[in-house]
């Protein structure tokens, strides 16, 4: 049976249509905005999602480090307390377990945002590889995450939050902020690619947070926003997903997250693999339709009549109303600017090779 989020019954109550999302009851949008609604309230003024279904897990002890640089391919050793940083897990064949972030709580402890789907075999997976002086921990159900994204989200966290716990950079947190009476982690990230914060904080006062974050945002045009909107505007950014730009058979190389994976590393999970390969034969591109259609995951791609990939995501990216898509394909046949052909439901139609992301702010 599906689980429920701490903030269910407030997603009822706003009309949230509810699916069955990576084990868990989430809105996948609500009957006074729709998916184009909120994806624009996201890029123009400011949208609130319930990411909670996001796994936590901690490693903490003197060779928290150690572990974190076995299984992980980034490099921590020069990481600052009080950032985070993205990287991949992969598996001995260089495959892609999962994509997570890393916060540095303290020298020995950090606290690691996984994929949803992934959370039971992410955490099988790491605690078969601990070592040293190391305590891990699954803290999944201690956290309600709630993603305030847009360029309003600064006045928001501004309203409710002493300016010395308002994390700066992207990609840094301050461990204990108050964000008016609820004391959470405040991180500036996100997953759409807009100015926002994510913030974490305990079951018992998710419901407290999403409130006071709705209410204050309300003279800056918040509004909730479900599965839907965060996906639309995830692929508008150029945002991989785990499942559909990423695998258990393709390495991080083969879908350009080259910068996440440190091969100068001693040792990684996956690193001799992904040498024993070479050079990569496929790489992620973008593309964007020039006729009319949705370019769907799995659609296959050619070039001057040969087919050269798949779609791995696609859609209307409501922002700048084009068709676009992410996709893999052979390396060195294609560039930008050149023309393909994508098959949608037998017919081939037209597209063109773009830059990632595809919308530029």
């Amino acid at each position: 049976m599906d689980l429920k989020t701490p903030l269910y019954d407030a997603h009822l109550k706003a009309g949230g249509k509810m699916v069955s999302f990576a084990g868990y009851m989430l809105p996948v949008q609500y009957k006074d905005g729709g998916v184009i609604k909120e994806h624009l309230a996201v890029r123009n003024q400011v949208g609130l999602f319930d990411v909670s279904h996001m796994g936590e897990v901690v490693y903490e002890g003197k060779d928290a480090l150690a572990n974190l640089q076995y299984v992980l391919t980034n490099d921590f050793s020069n990481l600052e307390i009080g950032r985070v940083r993205y990287t991949l897990m992969c598996n001995k064949n260089g495959g892609v377990i999962d994509d997570l972030l890393v916060y540095k709580c303290s020298a020995e402890k950090y606290l690691l945002v996984v994929n949803a789907a992934n959370r039971e075999k992410d955490v099988t997976w790491m605690k078969q590889h601990l070592f040293g002086e190391v305590e891990f921990s699954d803290q999944s159900d201690r956290f309600v995450q709630i993603a305030l994204q847009g360029p309003n989200a600064k006045e928001i966290i501004g309203q409710l939050t002493k300016e010395e716990e308002i994390p700066k950079k992207y990609y840094s947190f301050v461990e204990d902020a108050n964000v008016g009476s609820v004391s959470c982690i405040l991180s500036r990230t996100g997953y759409t690619g807009e100015f926002g914060y994510e913030l974490y904080c305990r079951p018992e006062d998710g419901l407290k947070l999403w409130d006071l974050l709705l209410k204050s945002g309300q003279k800056y045009g918040i509004i909730p926003c479900g599965l839907g909107a965060r996906d639309t505007l995830r692929l508008e950014a150029g945002m991989p997903l785990y499942g559909h730009e990423m695998t258990e058979e393709i390495t991080p190389l083969e879908t350009d997250l080259s910068f996440a994976v440190k091969m100068n590393k001693k040792e990684f999970i996956g690193k001799q693999a992904i040498l024993d390969k070479g050079e990569p034969k496929i790489t992620r591109i973008g593309l964007q339709l020039t006729e009319r259609g949705i370019a769907r995951e799995g659609a296959n791609i050619y070039f001057n009549g040969k087919k050269i990939g798949q779609i791995t995501s696609g859609t209307m990216c409501p922002f700048i109303n084009k068709a676009c898509a992410m996709a893999l394909v052979e390396k060195g046949i294609v560039e930008i600017g050149s023309p393909i052909d994508v098959e949608v439901r037998g017919k081939k139609i037209t597209a063109e090779v773009v830059a990632i992301p595809f919308v530029k702010k």
